[in-house]
């Protein structure tokens, strides 16, 4: 497989690309045109700032993923990636410490005045009873944006003696609450803080966020920028600055980079401005290169990618928690559509319990994975199923009966339906424990074979005989029925599948009324 790596980073990373056996190509002068060029037979890309546009994709028939050695991605066309089947990555945390380094060194620069003291000083200008420093301790920091680098950010101030608010209007409070963090509306936060530190990656909502009218609503002292150009409004910033309305602000990024020469921050004394140094320190340039690469070698590897933007993935600390239950989730959902006799018009995700607070898109997309959809994760199987008339609906709840945390397919037409549930023994084991209103026990592995029958004497042994007779193995089964003298559910689990004649010859038996053969190996 080739990959292509557009911009210059540490070698760390490019040694990663070749370790896994990839053809490396190295072009840092290249441009989107020169990308689009090159990119026919490329199956893995590595950027930093190139542009990545929509025609590239469409140029890339190969193509599997674009990975960013940093954390931003506004240089990549991430709906047409996600048109094309193409997984965007980047590197949130790579570079996540030195950008949150950089944001409190600016603002201990800013409140200090300690650029303004050095020049007049080398000036030859004793200015100590002028300038008047200010001190962070005690004052109200208000964080726009709760992102990996707003939170990394917002602990480092916390721990400083700061008190944190934030701003983050995709933050929903049980999150803010585990992170101990006071959610505020953005005028009310304007009004209430003394520090105003934006982290809030440039979307299109975010595009201006801090405006004219914000910057006027500002009560506070200081304002520190160092997350993505745009969001604040720099002409309207330098002159609430210069006017004395606002005593001083840090800056990193620029709507335009780099800024013009006659950018209006450039004459501003107490704006101290820094050229986009963010994710410049030796540590962070290796750490964003080896997970970007990782990344790649993911991808093309066909394993899952931690840190993808257009696919369902999870932080890496979060992870052990819930990947066994990506395959309770895949296996309950493959379950119900086996056994529901119709056409499936709904399906209902239920969580229950501790797991409900968790980060869960992963899990959710195993439920589709039954439907073939597999290969399009990145283009959001909830919504193809949307678009294929299926109505899709996830809930979360904490109360749960019976398990400490549970899982639940239902699939329906709006008629009739039918839930498959299951769990987690021990926080790692996966079991069925619930298959249409009957309460099981089964391990979803291997070969499984799903009995309904009348709830009779000698039934489970005559299927046993009948799977003896084809030098069928049973591995283990689970049986539950309704009622006395009811109809029962069996699930057995078996070492070698089961052809037609087998299940013929089940059928043949009365009292076998339905038998559903599920491969787990495939």
């Amino acid at each position: 497989m080739k990959v292509l790596v557009t911009d210059p980073i540490s070698d760390a990373g490019l040694a990663r690309l070749r370790d896994a056996g990839y053809e490396v190509v190295t072009d840092y002068d290249v441009d989107t045109e020169g990308v689009i060029e090159q990119i026919e037979d490329v199956n893995g890309l590595l950027v930093r700032g190139t542009e990545i546009t929509r025609e590239v994709f469409e140029a890339a028939p190969n193509l599997q993923i674009v990975s960013r050695a940093g954390i931003g991605v506004d240089n990549i066309d991430i709906p047409a990636a996600t048109d094309h089947g193409v997984i965007v990555a980047n590197a949130p945390r790579g570079n996540v410490r030195a950008a949150a380094e950089l944001t409190i060194g600016l603002a201990f620069t800013v409140a200090s005045q300690v650029p303004q003291a050095h020049q007049r000083l080398i000036e030859g200008e004793w200015a100590k009873d002028d300038i008047t420093r200010s001190e962070l301790g005690g004052m109200t920091v208000g964080i726009v944006g709760l992102g990996r680098l707003g939170q990394e950010v917002g602990w480092r101030f916390d721990n400083l003696g700061l008190d944190v608010v934030a701003y983050d209007p995709y933050l929903g409070e049980d999150r803010a609450d585990q992170m101990d963090v006071e959610l505020l509306e953005l005028d009310e936060l304007l009004e209430t803080v003394d520090l105003l530190s934006v982290q809030a990656r440039l979307t299109e909502e975010t595009r201006g966020l801090i405006g004219e009218a914000e910057i006027e609503r500002f009560e506070g002292d200081f304002v520190i920028h160092t997350s993505r150009g745009g969001i604040i409004d720099e002409p309207a910033l330098a002159e609430a600055v210069e006017s004395g309305r606002i005593k001083g602000a840090g800056v990193d990024v620029y709507s335009e980079e780099p800024p013009a020469d006659d950018h209006p921050f450039m004459d501003v004394e107490n704006i101290i401005t820094t050229p986009h140094l963010g994710a410049k320190t030796r540590n962070a340039q290796v750490n964003v290169a080896v997970t970007a690469a990782d990344q790649v070698v993911n991808a093309l590897n066909g394993e899952l990618v931690k840190n993808a933007i257009n696919v369902p993935s999870v932080e890496a600390t979060a992870y052990p928690r819930i990947r066994n239950y990506v395959e309770v989730a895949e296996t309950a959902s493959l379950v119900a559509m086996r056994l529901f006799d119709g056409r499936i018009e709904e399906i209902e995700i239920t969580y229950a319990g501790d797991i409900a607070d968790e980060d869960l898109d992963l899990v959710t997309a195993a439920v589709f994975k039954p439907y073939g959809w597999q290969d399009q994760v990145v283009n959001a199987p909830a919504r193809i199923a949307e678009r294929r008339g299926i109505d899709v609906t996830e809930s979360r709840r904490r109360e749960t009966k019976d398990f400490r945390n549970l899982l639940s397919v239902t699939v329906g037409n709006g008629e009739e339906s039918l839930t498959v549930s299951g769990t987690l023994y021990a926080g790692e084991d996966p079991r069925l424990v619930e298959i249409d209103g009957y309460r099981v026990d089964a391990e979803p592995y291997g070969y499984m074979l799903l009995s309904r029958n009348r709830d009779e004497p000698g039934v489970i042994g005559a299927i046993g005989r009948i799977l003896g007779d084809h030098d069928v193995n049973i591995a283990s089964m689970s049986n539950a029925r309704e009622s006395i003298d009811g109809e029962a559910l069996t699930v057995y689990n078996l070492d070698d599948p089961v052809g037609d004649e087998v299940v013929d010859e089940l059928l043949d038996d009365d009292r076998i009324i339905d038998v559903t053969l599920i491969d787990l190996e495939q």
